[in-house]
């Protein structure tokens, strides 16, 4: 970082460059409003979504891209994996195809298809159906040069917001962490501090909201 750069100019510059190149290999995704902000509320995280024709410019309506902070220390692969992730569904908007069901959780045979698409490799889950995404060594050249980017900017990220439904921070059996894919564990403080805990399904960080 230089005495010009901003934690939030880098990020936000790394995201929307990001973004431009996959919609320079996929020009159907559309053009967005980045937002950038907390993902968590008690137990529940959001890493990313795409709402449709949230802003207004003019007489134009835009997406809306979200990128929630709590993601971010998972590390450069997997923030731009979430943004495939979004940019799936929202090629699903400019083609006018129903990807989700079940309020949007539920991902769907079409989805997994547009995912595929633009580069991800998807796997299932009984609860959010083909959501679960990962970026294989051909995607991962492809944007070599935005995971550089991604990778210097990514130089802080959210604390996840702490569960107010139990009142504790902690107890004795140790904090309690989830990953994407809903799989919760316990570990003890000083294991969490060590650094990141991948889970091996969905290949996201488990995160503690204690």
């Amino acid at each position: 970082m230089t005495e010009s750069d901003t934690i939030t100019g880098l990020l936000v510059t790394a995201l929307e460059q990001a973004w431009a190149a996959i919609r320079s290999h996929h020009p159907e995704v559309p053009d967005v409003v980045l937002t950038v902000g907390a993902g968590s509320t008690g137990t529940d995280l959001t890493l990313g979504h795409f709402a449709s024709y949230r802003w207004v410019r003019g007489e134009y309506e835009m997406h809306e891209l979200f990128v929630g902070g709590e993601g971010l220390q998972r590390g450069a692969a997997d923030v731009l994996g979430t943004l495939l992730h979004e940019a799936a569904h929202g090629l699903a908007v400019a083609r006018d195809i129903k990807d989700t069901s079940r309020q949007g959780r539920w991902h769907n045979e079409r989805y997994r298809e547009l995912g595929e698409e633009l580069g991800l490799t998807l796997t299932q889950h009984p609860k959010v159906g083909w959501s679960l995404t990962t970026m294989p060594a051909d995607t991962r050249t492809r944007y070599r040069d935005q995971l550089h980017e991604l990778t210097d900017a990514l130089v802080a990220y959210r604390r996840h917001e702490p569960d107010r439904r139990s009142g504790r921070k902690s107890n004795n059996n140790g904090l309690a962490a989830q990953c994407q894919c809903g799989r919760k564990i316990r570990v003890s403080r000083t294991t969490y501090d060590v650094g990141q805990i991948i889970c091996g399904c969905c290949r996201t960080t488990f995160t503690s909201s204690d």
